[in-house]
């Protein structure tokens, strides 16, 4: 028997048409646009989503993962967290702001949210967390809110806004951005220091001389 040949149309690229690569920060006065809309919104959930995003700097799958009992301490948000990294299995620490601890905890008193509830649940029952796709879906929304062209950001834009705020290039030229792991800084500073002690030449201490007796 011949086998068939499929005549279908050709697979088009997941990329196609798309802008690919690193993507933007937010500006401050972009930050402050989304802010503004999300408050007249009443959008509680996603206020808080988005400050907690800019503060903690954290991937997707550690965002949506996150509990109450990761944030908070006792019935208040602390102003600093630890979080274990699904990526690296590294614990990150980052600071919580007054802003952002307020819109968190408005939002545990509006779902009404235990200790061991996940911060931000998804609407899909068979999972109990919001997913990444969902989070993907939100932070495009709030782009498309302030008139900006979405294909150029991506949940990473929450990932990197704050570290673009805090290392202007204008304010810090010619030094380089610490990368956001503060585990890999830790890392290429010991390994500079190696290879600087290496380099290092030894140093020459003169021997006295001493006549010989007899």
């Amino acid at each position: 028997m011949d086998a068939t040949i499929n005549s279908g149309a050709p697979r088009v690229p997941w990329n196609k048409d798309k802008l690919t690569g690193q993507k933007s920060p937010l500006k401050l006065k972009e930050i402050w646009a989304i802010r503004i809309r999300l408050q007249l919104g009443a959008k509680t959930r996603d206020l808080a989503m988005f400050n907690l995003a800019s503060d903690s700097k954290l991937r997707a799958c550690d965002l949506t993962k996150l509990r109450v009992r990761d944030v908070c301490l006792g019935t208040r948000v602390a102003p600093r967290a630890t979080v274990m990294q699904q990526k690296t299995q590294r614990p990150v620490q980052f600071e919580i702001t007054e802003q952002t601890r307020d819109s968190v905890e408005r939002w545990i008193e509006a779902a009404r949210l235990s200790a061991s509830d996940f911060l931000f649940s998804g609407r899909i029952h068979a999972s109990p967390h919001l997913s990444t796709r969902q989070y993907a879906r939100i932070v495009h929304r709030w782009i498309k809110s302030i008139g900006l062209d979405d294909t150029a950001y991506g949940t990473h834009t929450m990932r990197r806004t704050k570290a673009s705020l805090i290392y202007r290039p204008e304010e810090w030229r010619g030094l380089r951005r610490p990368p956001l792991n503060p585990s890999l800084l830790a890392r290429k500073r010991n390994a500079r220091h190696l290879l600087e002690t290496k380099q290092r030449p030894f140093a020459r201490v003169p021997v006295p001389f001493v006549a010989a007796e007899g």
